[in-house]
């Protein structure tokens, strides 16, 4: 007889782990948004806490984006970014995060008049003070804005490198359906040329054919969601080939309607296959769930091993842009913890 569940995910919790996809806008919890709101004399679309909560139940993606660039508007100074990546810092640190690779969206904020500058300098600050207090490492990723134009997203590529060294990656992000990849070949070949890595939002709700454009086109390094992919099993075969890791969120999966359940989320299926699956959290205040409560809520709902629970977390390590020695020194505490609590 295995460990129960419980123990699992204590065990899940413990365990070091990276989080490689994560949206930091989208860790804007009710309270803080209220505070800054208040703070900066925005008028949100809530009278309470409680009502925006009740707000944050989606029929689909573009439903989930509606409301989350709409609460974005409480996010004004530098402190403000600083003050919301803290509090997911704090939050995570006592989740057995170790690393994170966090997405965030200039786009969204300059629309409003809010500069790069401004962003990225609150966010890189909290990232800073995050190692120097928890030990946790991290990177940042900025997305594109899919349904925005290529113009726009090569114009804000040209400010992100004044900010080179705060900057691993690029990303994309927002509405897939109707903005496949190619659109940002151009985009995506200059990024890399500065020395950007990059990833992609891709097969998210969008079919099969967006993943095979993300990899050949825009050369990404990583898939993020790729719940499509099982439409093609020549592409399905090349993922697990080429260990491309793909960053599964579940819990927000099923709460934009991807999947019905939990128990759909194909993660045990990319487990089965050979594939470097991971599980992350997305835009863990809108849909109720952080790093631990997705380990969690895949534990029960597809009621892994623990030998599966393992591998998630040393696939978020193997999947990171970390340094192959810090890598190991990661893999090796997951192993020095197991042995501690078998």
């Amino acid at each position: 007889m295995g460990p129960k569940s419980t123990d699992l995910k204590e065990l899940a919790r413990l365990l070091p782990k990276a989080e490689l996809h994560l949206h930091i806008e989208g860790t804007l919890e009710p309270e803080l948004m209220f505070e800054l709101a208040q703070k900066n004399r925005v008028k949100l679309p809530y009278k309470s806490t409680e009502e925006a909560r009740r707000a944050y139940n989606f029929s689909d993606l573009q439903d989930f984006l509606n409301i989350y660039y709409n609460a974005m508007k409480s996010l004004v100074t530098e402190t403000d970014f600083y003050d919301l990546t803290m509090a997911y810092i704090r939050r995570v640190a006592l989740q057995g995060l170790v690393h994170a690779e966090i997405f965030f969206d200039p786009q969204a904020h300059l629309s409003r008049g809010v500069s790069f500058k401004t962003v990225v300098s609150g966010i890189h600050r909290a990232l800073e003070d995050a190692k120097g207090r928890y030990g946790i490492s991290s990177y940042l990723i900025m997305c594109f804005l899919r349904d925005q134009s290529a113009e726009s997203a090569m114009d804000v590529l040209q400010e992100a490198k004044k900010y080179k060294p705060w900057i691993k990656a690029v990303g994309m992000d927002s509405k897939e359906l109707g903005n496949p990849p190619h659109k940002f070949t151009t985009v995506f070949e200059d990024a890399r040329n500065s020395g950007f890595l990059a990833v992609a939002h891709a097969g998210e709700e969008a079919p099969a054919e967006y993943i095979w454009e993300a990899l050949d086109l825009l050369k990404i390094s990583r898939i993020d969601h790729g719940y499509h992919m099982f439409e093609d099993p020549k592409l399905v075969e090349r993922v697990a080939k080429e260990r491309i890791p793909v960053t599964a969120c579940p819990i927000s999966s099923v709460g934009v309607n991807y999947f019905k359940r939990i128990e759909d989320v194909p993660i045990r299926k990319m487990l089965d296959l050979g594939i470097v699956a991971t599980i992350n959290s997305d835009d863990p205040a809108y849909f109720k769930g952080y790093l631990a409560e997705n380990y969690a809520a895949v534990i029960d709902g597809l009621q892994l091993r623990k030998d599966e629970v393992v591998k998630l977390a040393k696939n978020s390590i193997e999947a990171s842009f970390l340094p192959n020695a810090e890598k190991g020194t990661h893999i090796k505490m997951v192993d020095k913890i197991l042995i501690e609590n078998s």
